[in-house]
């Protein structure tokens, strides 16, 4: 990866390129010209439509795929490196876990990742400000904090006595993905404000079991409606939304009615659920690629036993019905849940592949669902994830064509330019040749 570290003040002209804008599964313009200005996307059309500035830095890209940065909407920043989160971070100093999670957002940015939803962590949380303020080179960070979750629930860390597993009484961090424990309406509330007040950009809650937590299932309802519906008002009040993890249906429909925004993983959604998330324009994001990987790599990577049983049980019923819910129209965006380990970051793309090879999604759509549709996720639709006047100039360039060829958008290797409101990230165009090579 190179960084330019060219300013975002500088106007620059994007040439003969193929613009993907992402406004429509199936558009692209030819020949097409982007005009970056002050970190924004100025104007954006055909070459002879868009007039190239005096004195603008042109960047000739020869034919190559032009999009908008892609958006993982619902994984972590850990630092972790094995399948066994139970042990690692006990025995890793939290310093190196950083040090490591430091160039995780420089494999994203190499990969194209402009922005990142990290739904749940804490490493994430503080990194978004170094990033920000140019300190560290990475993706957009969007970033949850502590999740929160009943006792019993996905996000109480099962293995440790409760007053450690909830990081406001923990004597020692046991895990990044600490989070804060409540029961009733009431707990509920004040979790949400403690979780704000940590700086959270939107709330997670574990609205059912998981796969990587010991002791519950995925099929388990957590929350009831009621308590969902006091965090939600919390982050309303807050101009902020709530995103919750659940597999379980019943966990799914009280989501819904309790006013949440993004739902992840939805594995066991049924008829009603989709329904419900169509008709109330609920955001899916089924990170189907974790299954296929845990299954893939678990044994491996130390994943425990009962997690790689839980996985294989959820796969099959999940993709069926992550079919259904496409078929009917819900919203899907594309989210890894990678973690580190055995989930590399860097490799996150994966999901838009699986969402074409195993959802049955065209190329342009799966393309959407990882930019558009994420960008919903984030909070972030009016600034980012279209190649429009007056967005964000969140730009990546791509050899290859992924509308013909999905695998194309999954290797890093094929991401020649990453540009983030303006700044060049990553420059490999002058290794170019010609535009025959390219394709």
């Amino acid at each position: 990866m190179t960084f330019t570290g060219k300013r975002k003040s500088k106007v620059i002209a994007l040439t003969n390129a193929r613009v993907f804008p992402a406004t429509e599964p199936d558009k692209v313009i030819e020949n097409g010209v982007v005009i970056i200005k002050d970190g924004v996307i100025a104007d954006v059309g055909t070459r002879g439509s868009v007039e190239v500035p005096e004195g603008a830095e042109v960047i000739d890209l020869r034919g190559l795929f032009a999009m908008p940065g892609l958006i993982d909407a619902h994984a972590h920043i850990s630092g972790c490196r094995t399948g066994d989160f139970v042990k690692e971070p006990l025995l890793t100093p939290y310093e190196v876990l950083v040090a490591r999670a430091v160039r995780e957002l420089e494999a994203l940015v190499n990969a194209g990742y402009t922005t990142f939803v990290d739904a749940a962590g804490l490493i994430g949380l503080r990194l978004k400000y170094a990033v920000e303020e140019g300190t560290l080179i990475g993706p957009r960070i969007v970033a949850a904090g502590p999740p929160i979750s009943q006792t019993f629930g996905h996000g109480d860390i099962h293995y440790v006595p409760v007053e450690y597993a909830d990081i406001r009484t923990a004597k020692k961090l046991f895990s990044p993905f600490a989070g804060v424990i409540c029961d009733g309406v009431d707990e509920c509330r004040k979790a949400a404000r403690y979780v704000l007040r940590e700086g959270a950009d939107f709330v997670k809650i574990m609205a059912s079991g998981g796969v990587l937590s010991q002791r519950d299932r995925p099929e388990f309802r957590q929350f009831t409606v009621e308590e969902i519906r006091a965090i939600v008002e919390e982050a309303r009040a807050c101009n902020t939304f709530v995103h919750a993890h659940s597999y379980s249906s019943e966990g799914i429909r009280n989501a819904v009615l309790g006013g949440v925004k993004v739902i992840a993983h939805v594995s066991f959604i049924d008829d009603e659920g989709i329904r419900l998330a169509k008709e109330r324009d609920v955001i899916l994001v089924p990170t189907t690629v974790v299954y296929v990987k845990i299954l893939e790599e678990g044994p491996k990577a130390g994943f425990p036993e009962w997690g790689l049983r839980k996985a294989e049980e959820v796969l099959k019923i999940h993709c069926e019905n992550i079919r259904k819910a496409y078929k009917y129209g819900a919203k899907i965006a594309a989210g890894s849940d990678f973690i580190g380990g055995p989930f590399r970051h860097g490799e996150n793309a994966l999901e838009i592949k699986v969402l074409v090879e195993k959802i049955g999604m065209p190329p342009g759509e799966a393309l959407v669902a990882a930019t558009r549709v994420a960008a919903e996720v984030a909070g972030l639709h009016h600034k980012t994830g279209t190649l429009e006047r007056g967005k964000y100039a969140d730009i990546i360039a791509v050899k290859g064509d992924p509308l013909s060829n999905i695998n194309v958008i999954t290797k890093p290797d094929n991401v020649v330019l990453v540009m983030k409101e303006g700044l060049i990230l990553k420059n490999l165009t002058s290794t170019l040749g010609s535009p025959e090579t390219l394709c």
